[in-house]
């Protein structure tokens, strides 16, 4: 045993880590605009090549019809994962509308009024037509140009194996599952804790056209006259004209034990809101939102990351979560890097794995009211001034350099990735800790800063320099042909998803208004 493996087995408290623990299971989502030939978003229809975006498994759509999402099947390989995700991208981009293609930023193309923006069409089903439905209401909720900022969710789980040996290395006598739910949790809050450094050294949104910003109060200053920025931010994808809410400013989402949890989004899913009743459920007879509650589903809370659990469509995560406990978590702060083909690579995926591996393995107090606001403010500030001289942040009430806390976490983190290095024969997890420390030495190195300086440079605002890189990535994926099985295997799925599609349509018995009805009971019936 090297002594660097026996320093990181210490500083976790463990005796050992076997080699099938590091299978970590993982997959991404991937969302990306589709916009014309000129940067403006796309208004054709979601491409019938790609099949159904309700049934698909691995194409969909977010928000807007023009905005897509592209799922990777669960692996233990990163390279795998990684493969799976490139010819995502090269069976869509080979079967885009002529002069479409992807757009590589997290911040929004050329979008003048929020009627450029299609709503996510799923068919004439019930269940189709409750997801437009739900995405109407978001769009009258917060604007329809906020819902088209896009990222990357990374889905990490342990192996099944690790669950029960780790139980026994950690005493417990539990049962599995709510063993397993618990230090889940206890994943999530030391997240919370240190997520601030996942923007300074992913970030990459420091700077949105104008036109996203109309009618809404910012403090962004002028990179040019068609551009907003901030010198030093790293993802205003995360900032108050991202994916913030005031309305659940008012929620005080506790992970310290998994019932606490979902009590406080159960209540936000069955408490009316004042604005929201005054939009009104309906307009001139038609339903225009789910309900007038604080959230119409549970997915209209906006977490940074979000405990998971598999279950059919028709199953509300919620309910799924209580009745059978954590099955995965999924990282919602993620930018899309526009260097790279995907706009994530391996070097950052070993990262994010060391980082959930420390986040779970190292002690985790519990989340207070204080630590809750603590942990907002820390991030607020890496996302607007990551990269200022001299930031500091907040730990425990008392302010620390922003540098200094950052450098400690990264080495923690370095732990964590000698014992993935020594399980996979390698030193990649090592190497990716190393280069993201070389980020802390030299801030010029974070996608956020190469984006506004190429920027400088070229003088040239967000969107035509956002939309030279989309042109060269689309290139790069239209010039890629497929193998032959592999495209037909993709072809199949897309003609399957469309025949599942029919099939759904054709098996309702209810109006829509009805399952409206009974889909708002099964959240009542959860009321506390």
């Amino acid at each position: 045993m090297t002594s660097a493996l026996k320093d990181s087995l210490q500083h976790f408290g463990l005796t050992q880590f076997k080699p099938e623990w590091g299978q970590i299971r993982r997959g991404i989502e991937k969302e990306s605009l589709r916009v014309t030939s000129r940067g403006t978003l796309a208004q054709t229809d979601h491409p019938r090549a790609l099949g159904s975006a309700l049934t698909h498994a691995s194409i969909t759509t977010d928000y807007s019809e023009a905005l897509l999402e592209l799922i990777t099947p669960v692996s233990d390989s990163i390279e795998d994962c990684l493969q799976q995700l490139h010819e995502l991208h090269a069976y869509t981009c080979a079967n885009l509308p002529e002069g479409e293609r992807l757009w590589v930023s997290s911040m929004p193309c050329l979008i003048e009024s929020d009627e450029q923006i299609p709503l996510a069409r799923y068919g004439s089903s019930n269940i189709g037509k409750l997801k437009t439905l739900y995405r109407e209401g978001l769009g009258l909720r917060y604007g329809r140009v906020m819902q088209t900022i896009a990222g990357i969710h990374y889905n990490f789980s342990m192996p099944e194996c690790f669950w029960p040996e780790y139980r026994a290395l950690k005493g417990a006598s539990e049962p599995l599952q709510e063993f397993q739910t618990r230090q889940y949790l206890h994943l999530i809050r030391n997240f919370h804790r240190y997520s601030w450094l996942l923007p300074y050294l992913f970030g990459a949104s420091p700077a949105v056209s104008r036109c996203f910003t109309q009618g809404r109060l910012h403090d962004l200053e002028a990179f040019d006259e068609s551009t907003w920025y901030k010198p030093w931010a790293t993802a205003l994808r995360m900032g108050n004209l991202g994916y913030k809410s005031e309305a659940q400013k008012s929620l005080f989402v506790c992970y310290n034990e998994l019932g606490s949890y979902l009590d406080s989004l159960q209540k936000a899913l069955t408490t009316p809101y004042a604005p929201y009743v005054e939009i009104g459920a309906r307009k001139d007879g038609h339903l225009q939102q789910i309900n007038t509650n604080l959230l119409q589903l549970e997915n209209e809370f906006y977490g940074t990351i979000r405990p998971k659990r598999v279950g059919d469509s028709s199953d509300r995560p919620l309910t799924l979560l209580r009745n059978q406990g954590i099955q995965y978590i999924e990282v919602r702060v993620l930018d899309l890097n526009p260097f790279l083909p995907v706009g994530i690579d391996a070097e950052q995926i070993r990262f994010l794995d060391a980082f959930l591996l420390h986040c779970l393995l190292s002690d985790s107090p519990a989340c207070t009211r204080v630590s809750y606001n603590e942990i907002e403010e820390n991030l607020s500030r890496v996302v607007n001034r990551g990269r200022e001289p001299g930031l500091t942040l907040s730990r425990n009430g008392q302010e620390v350099a922003f540098a200094e806390w950052a450098d400690e976490l990264l080495q923690d983190v370095g732990h964590a990735a000698v014992l993935l290095d020594n399980i996979h024969k390698t030193q990649d997890y090592s190497l990716a800790k190393a280069a993201q420390l070389a980020k802390l030495t030299n801030p010029d190195l974070t996608p956020s800063a190469r984006i506004l300086r190429e920027m400088q440079e070229a003088r040239l605002p967000f969107c035509a320099y956002t939309m030279g890189l989309s042109a060269a990535t689309h290139a790069r994926f239209t010039g890629k042909t497929l193998p032959e099985r592999r495209l037909q295997e993709m072809q199949e799925a897309s003609r399957l998803s469309l025949e599942r599609q029919a099939a759904i349509e054709s098996e309702d018995t209810v109006g829509f208004e009805d399952y409206v009805r009974q889909w708002t009971l099964t959240a009542e019936s959860r009321k506390t």
